[in-house]
């Protein structure tokens, strides 16, 4: 049996059982402890042209500073969320760069070989894990000359995001309504996978078209959302690859 030996949910101890119960978990504490953020970011917003007229430049910063009424106290609070930000990158990079060698190891990428050697030194898939952190480097860096690209690259990981639970999900109705029997899961949502599965599509589709429209009216060429032109590019590459060459090795 072929097995994923790097890939991180197989790192997992007990990971049909685990996996689940994280992501569940998580998103219900994460629900909780954002709404009510939400309620206290709220009742102290304080006026919304002033924090937006901020001269730091970040409304976020002015709102800590309007709570507070202290610098230090600013400070300690954007120190812990700038903490948590570089631990959340570290932890997308690290998930990145493994998904990037998984897909390499089956061949699916251009360059695989180079992507995915035979042997991993030090269990780590180095080669994977720079080519991540250059490119991740080097879209930072697209900031400094135009801030309309990297929005348009924001907006693409918007859909890119929408268009893998789509899919995903996708696949588990069409089965469904086909009548097949799934694979045994020691996580199952039972007889309300059908009606759970068509509320998740109903939600996302919308959302994933609205994903890609621009954030005002009649955009100018910096205002408009040009998420959809990378995507669209990507879609057509990867489908190109596939025909010509993927469908022959993965």
């Amino acid at each position: 049996m072929h097995t994923t030996k790097y890939f991180s949910a197989e790192e997992t101890k007990d990971s049909s059982r685990t996996l689940p119960v994280s992501l569940m978990l998580g998103f219900v504490v994460n629900a909780l402890l954002g709404f009510f953020v939400l309620i206290t970011v709220i009742f102290t917003l304080g006026n919304i042209e002033t924090i937006l007229a901020t001269p730091t430049g970040y409304p976020f910063l002015q709102i800590f500073y309007n709570t507070t009424k202290s610098l230090t106290g600013t400070n300690i609070i954007a120190a812990i969320i700038i903490i948590n930000l570089t631990a959340s990158s570290i932890a997308v990079l690290a998930t990145a760069s493994r998904q990037l060698w998984a897909f390499a190891r089956n061949k699916c990428l251009p360059f695989s070989s180079m992507l995915a050697p035979a042997i991993l030194p030090h269990q780590l898939p180095l080669n994977a894990l720079f080519i991540s952190l250059v490119i991740t480097i080097l879209l930072s860096l697209i900031n400094i000359g135009s801030s309309a690209a990297l929005n348009a690259i924001y907006s693409l990981n918007a859909g890119s995001l929408l268009t893998s639970y789509m899919i995903t999900i996708g696949c588990m109705l069409f089965r469904r309504l086909q009548g097949h029997k799934l694979p045994p899961s020691r996580w199952s949502l039972g007889r309300w996978g059908l009606p759970i599965n068509i509320g998740a599509m109903c939600y996302l589709l919308p959302v994933y078209v609205f994903s890609f429209f621009p954030g005002v009216v009649n955009p100018t060429p910096v205002t408009m959302n040009w998420g959809i032109v990378m995507y669209g590019g990507v879609v057509i590459f990867s489908t190109l690859y596939y025909i010509f060459r993927g469908r022959f090795h993965y």
